[in-house]
């Protein structure tokens, strides 16, 4: 399952970043690496983006990006 599947005010944790380079490096600086627990808040009205609480704050992310994070309920 991917990020960009859990619903609104679901849990996870991450299990794989499904990326290599420039977009990985720039999804892990944003904290979310291996076994953070990640909590979907809400969805923009036009689906994208989505915004979710990471490490105790709140981070927008694009769909896109959504979709190359594994993460296991």
């Amino acid at each position: 399952m991917t990020l960009k599947e859990v619903r609104i005010g679901g849990s996870a944790t991450v299990t794989r970043i499904n990326s290599t380079g420039q977009i990985k490096r720039r999804i892990m600086d944003m904290g979310i690496t291996k076994g953070t627990e990640i909590t979907v808040r809400k969805v923009a009205p036009l689906g994208d983006p989505i915004e979710i609480t990471v490490r105790g704050y709140e981070l927008s992310i694009r769909k896109e990006d959504a979709a190359l994070i594994e993460v296991e309920k």
